[in-house]
């Protein structure tokens, strides 16, 4: 296998960058400067800072599509098991630096989408398959009898891609997984209940005197 070119360079060096330090902090000499390129190969094949981000994504997406197949669409895996994999491989990823970087998805979807219209819809696009992928594997839960057969798997699913969103920010922000885990804990302990299990009474709180 050759060396990788100096594009490769830039999208892969880059891409640490932009997940570290945030889209709009990291300038074109940051890239190249990690990327050990000279800057003019920057222009050479980017047409924009825009064009160079839309080619971070698909280098992200890479990454968790190869593991959206790995979990969510691994139907050799019970269901629910590779829902909580998904999840699990995910905050294992996240954990490795305290939750500094979060996702990447989450970080320039809050913080370039309203910059640049190509990146909103290619970070919307990604989400919708994510969702529809979370959907796929809580039908198999429902076939498999793991969920009961009315459970809303298009409902829940866009639930869990948005929560799991917010969750892995406040996680960012406090630089701990609680929030991630207490997503999980709920999750499976309240939304995603098997089917033979009765749901819980609504918890009363105590008249105040």
């Amino acid at each position: 296998m050759g060396r990788p070119s100096n594009k490769e360079k830039l999208v892969a060096d880059g891409l640490r960058v932009v997940h570290q330090r945030g889209f709009g902090a990291s300038s074109v000499r940051d890239i190249v400067q990690a990327a050990g390129v000279p800057q003019g190969s920057f222009t050479n094949h980017f047409s924009s800072k825009e064009a160079f981000g839309l080619e971070v994504i698909d280098a992200y997406y890479a990454m968790t599509s190869t593991a959206v197949r790995a979990t969510l669409r691994n139907d050799a895996l019970p269901p629910l098991a590779r829902l909580r994999a998904w999840i699990e491989n995910q905050l294992t990823f996240l954990a490795k630096d305290q939750m500094r970087k979060g996702c990447l998805y989450g970080n320039m979807s809050a913080e370039a989408s309203e910059h640049s219209e190509a990146i909103r819809l290619r970070i919307a696009g990604i989400f919708a398959e994510n969702k529809e992928s979370v959907a796929y594997c809580l039908r198999a839960a429902v076939k498999a009898k793991e969920l009961a057969a009315d459970t809303d798997v298009d409902e829940i699913a866009g639930f869990i891609i948005s929560s799991l969103q917010g969750a892995i920010l406040v996680s960012k922000s406090y630089r701990t997984p609680d929030a991630v885990e207490r997503f999980v804990r709920v999750l499976f302990g309240v939304v995603l209940r098997p089917s033979d299990e009765p749901t819980p009474p609504p918890t009363r709180r105590a008249k105040r005197a």
